[in-house]
């Protein structure tokens, strides 16, 4: 009676690895690879940011209006200017003057005496 018990069993276990490879050669459709949709981004102010605490992530929309020296250039909005850190591989290839607005992302850089805009990316508008 235990052999018959052990073979009912064997067979049941290798009966649905079998049908399991059945399943395994029908063709399955792609995960799709994105992120988050909707939403609607929050645009700071230069004013905000100065209020902000240090690596706080910020949207900025105006304009660079100069070249400071180095990496660092002087953006301004509606509410006033600050100073933008800016590295050369951010600007992906994108030539941008003080007549384009633009569209910065980055984070705050809250030092001791002044405050500035670490930027990692930047949209022409």
């Amino acid at each position: 009676m235990k052999k018959i018990s052990v073979i009912a069993a064997v067979c049941t276990f290798v009966g649905g690895a079998a049908m399991a490879g059945f399943q395994a050669d029908t063709p399955q459709q792609p995960m799709p690879r994105g992120g988050f949709v909707g939403g609607v981004e929050t645009i700071s102010t230069v004013k905000q940011v100065k209020e902000m605490r240090d690596d706080v992530p910020v949207i900025l929309q105006g304009k660079i209006l100069q070249r400071m020296g180095g990496e660092k250039y002087l953006f301004e909005d509606t509410t006033g200017s600050i100073t933008v850190e800016i590295d050369d591989d951010d600007w992906r290839g994108q030539t941008v003057t003080p007549n384009d607005t633009v569209k910065l992302y980055g984070e705050v850089d809250a030092g001791i005496f002044k405050t500035e805009i670490d930027v990692e990316a930047i949209q022409k508008l």
